[in-house]
């Protein structure tokens, strides 16, 4: 067998692994070792043995070389952020202020819990913990009121995939990682996406609400007073936010150093309204627990990715991307079809960091290459542009993976949360927000500067 020929078996063996219910990290270890050691015993010729020793060499190095990066510091500061703001009680502030200023709407505690996840999401960057934190506090409000228990779970869920896109995004930085793209230019160019998405999730609810008026009553009575006395518990998390973007934007620091600088703002402001220890202690476990969560991911997918490397299957797939003969955007509405049913099997951080060291070079090939000008193009932007805007096109796409059955994460998180409201309820609840993903990404597709302007304007 030839080294390519062996490669893509063992691509078709990690995807079984996957499927199975073996862990991407390790499925990812595995076969990663696997293919460096046919490699150099088969491919180079080199004794078991030594063959044996390089594998175990590179996998301890990889990890540790691509993982010391100080750009990997934004995720455990960002997942920080947002449980702080969880357990300092800015959430519940929050979503407070949102249930008042639209609850008045048909299905208006579910826009609210949508704005208020969205609000959430500009300090987490962790989706799962978005959706289990609003499970506790924006489904009890929605049942109180009358509303359908699928429909308020669904919401939650759906609503809670809004963390990936909006900054501070840990799958952004794990994009950028992978891509070696800029961090800084990704974090913004999520910004216009998120509103999208949030405004389209929105209108649903309401379409939805309309037509079945016990579906979602709307919540009436709450005076202009009360609405503006509910603002103020909203400034800590959008001065955090305002924080963390002036840093970027002003030159203040690095994407990383604004992380934690807003991490320690929270801190203090978590501290002057008066967490406790248990609360503190509570923050850094869950913390820590996602953050090792992802890291691991990581490590086990970068050995993989040497051997993709080694085996050149991310050159050989974009030569055969940019020999089809057929326009450009066609190909990449392909590429994005297989997301939709990769997602079906795998959770988003591990379907991205699996896929994108093949398709990544493969979209930018097929744009015309990293340097292309925007006159030579074939999907009408610059190199540097096409990386960014395919980030937050992929990322978008990775959401679905977070609603849709077998895998759908967040929807086993809320059901894990709501023991009373079954898994296959939530996944129900959610499917009709997939369809308000679709048109997402057509959208984006169809207006890339809604994902362009923002980082061109600040960034340059």
């Amino acid at each position: 067998m030839t080294a390519m020929e062996v490669c893509l078996l063992l691509a078709g063996v990690l995807i079984v692994l996957v499927i199975i219910g073996v862990r991407v990290a390790f499925a990812t270890a595995l076969v990663g070792m696997v293919g460096l050691f046919s490699f150099y015993a088969f491919e180079k010729g080199y004794p078991l043995d030594r063959a044996f020793i390089i594998t175990l060499k590179l996998a301890g190095q990889v990890p540790h070389s691509k993982t010391e990066s100080h750009v990997l510091a934004l995720i455990p500061t960002f997942i920080l952020i947002g449980y702080l703001a969880y357990f300092a009680g800015f959430t519940k502030a929050l979503f407070e202020a949102a249930k008042r200023w639209v609850g008045w709407l048909p299905g208006g505690l579910g826009v609210a819990t949508v704005f208020a996840t969205a609000g959430f999401a500009a300090v987490s960057g962790a989706s799962v913990a978005t959706s289990a934190v609003f499970a506790r506090i924006a489904i009890p409000e929605m049942l109180k009121v009358g509303y359908d228990k699928r429909f308020a779970a669904g919401v939650v869920a759906a609503g809670g995939t809004l963390a990936s896109l909006i900054p501070p995004s840990a799958i952004l930085v794990i994009y950028a990682i992978i891509t070696e793209s800029s961090v800084g230019r990704l974090l913004m160019a999520g910004f216009l996406p998120g509103l999208v998405s949030a405004l389209i999730y929105a209108a649903l609810i309401i379409l939805m609400a309309t037509m079945r008026k016990d579906m979602g009553p709307a919540v009436k009575g709450y005076s202009w007073k009360e609405r503006l006395v509910s603002v103020p518990g909203t400034l800590p998390i959008l001065f955090v936010v305002f924080i963390i973007i002036y840093c970027i934007y002003a030159g203040w620091g690095t994407p990383t150093e604004a992380g934690a600088l807003g991490a320690f703002v929270v801190l203090v402001m978590s501290l002057a309204k008066g967490t406790n220890w248990t609360q503190l202690r509570g923050a850094l476990l869950e913390s820590a627990k996602l953050t090792a969560m992802i890291f691991t991911m990581i490590w086990g997918v970068l050995i993989y990715v040497r051997y993709l490397g080694f085996a050149d299957l991310p050159g050989a797939f974009a030569g055969f991307i940019t020999g089809l003969d057929q326009p450009a955007i066609v190909t990449l509405l392909f590429i994005l079809a297989a997301y939709v049913i990769l997602g079906m099997f795998m959770d988003a951080i591990g379907m991205l960091i699996l896929t994108l060291p093949i398709t990544f070079p493969a979209v930018i090939a097929l744009n015309g290459g990293p340097d292309v000008s925007y006159a030579d193009s074939a999907l009408g932007m610059s190199g540097e542009n096409c990386a960014v805007w395919f980030g937050i096109i992929v990322v978008k796409m990775a959401e679905l993976c977070l609603i849709t059955p077998p895998i759908g994460l967040n929807c086993f998180v809320v059901a894990g949360v709501r023991p009373d409201i079954s898994a296959q309820d939530v996944f129900r609840g959610a499917s009709p927000f997939f369809i308000a993903d679709v048109i997402t990404v057509g959208v984006l597709i169809a207006f890339p500067q809604i994902v362009l302007w923002l980082p061109n304007v600040l960034l340059g």
